[in-house]
């Protein structure tokens, strides 16, 4: 870049992450913030599980779209990294798994997840496939002690209207083929991920684990908030370099990056909205 360039760069990385924090999933999730702080009810957090997990199984549609409409070999590579993580191959040759010949205790397997099946960083080029090491079966394990069944969660059938307009949004936007759309969403997605809502939904968990459900598996939850720095910083690179193009398209990126924020705000107001009917508060 020249100087510039790097200064209108970094004007418009600035514009990006205004945008980002500025957006109100970002900054008053409803039920986030009373996730984090409720006495939460065994009914509360098992339908919570289950639109969690339709979201979560249904992104691996968009993730695909993603792979597959990429437009340079770097980007479907970068897609198919995640898309094999999510369904069970093991990253290789990063930072993030225990060391060696360390053990330990239950509880710090459920806090920084199994450290047989996770490391947060390396490349799954050569890893492992492990069916249970895959994300969805990660929530199913989690969905065990609260009485889920695989019968129950995932399918497009048990999602609210609300978490399906999520999941469509995910796989119009996130995972289309004009590089700065899918670019765009890919932004707003890790950024708001890495802003601080799995550790919102971690303590509220945490204190429910604490007094409800002591068998309650937390590894899916603990893992995703380890990771989303790294993704957050990957997508900043891939601006950084989609700049550089003749045919970036800022306009296409920032609408992009709006419309899938709007999406997940549509997910979680979602989830607001029943919590509260079942409340009485609406």
């Amino acid at each position: 870049m020249t100087v510039s360039n790097r200064i209108d760069f970094e004007a418009f990385q600035r514009q990006v992450d205004d945008l980002v924090a500025a957006h109100e999933v970002v900054t008053s999730n409803p039920y986030t913030a009373w996730f984090e702080t409720a006495d939460l009810t065994e009914e509360d957090v098992r339908l919570f599980a289950v639109q969690f997990s339709v979201f979560s199984n249904q992104f691996l549609v968009a993730q695909l779209k993603k792979m597959i409409n990429a437009d340079t070999l770097e980007s479907m590579r970068a897609s198919k990294e995640i898309l094999a993580n999510e369904i069970g191959v093991m990253f290789r040759g990063g930072k993030g798994a225990s060391a060696p010949g360390k053990a330990l205790s239950e509880e710090e397997k459920d806090r920084v997840g199994d450290p047989d099946l996770v490391g947060i960083e390396g490349s799954v080029d050569g890893g492992t496939f492990l069916f249970r090491a895959a994300h969805f079966e990660w929530l199913l394990r989690f969905g065990e002690p609260l009485g889920l069944t695989f019968e129950d969660m995932g399918k497009r059938k048990h999602g609210w209207p609300s978490t399906l307009h999520f999941t469509d949004e995910l796989a119009r936007i996130y995972g289309d083929g004009e590089g700065m759309v899918g670019m765009g969403a890919s932004y707003a997605v890790e950024h708001w991920a890495a802003a601080g809502f799995w550790k919102q939904l971690i303590r509220g968990l945490s204190r429910f684990k604490k007094d409800r459900c002591p068998s309650l598996p937390l590894a899916f939850f603990t893992w995703h908030d380890r990771i989303e720095d790294n993704h957050a910083a990957h997508t900043s690179d891939e601006l950084r370099e989609a700049y550089e193009r003749p045919d970036f398209n800022g306009d296409h990126f920032m609408r992009a990056a709006q419309e899938m924020l709007d999406g997940v705000k549509a997910f979680w107001w979602g989830l607001d909205e029943e919590r509260r009917r079942r409340h009485g508060l609406a």
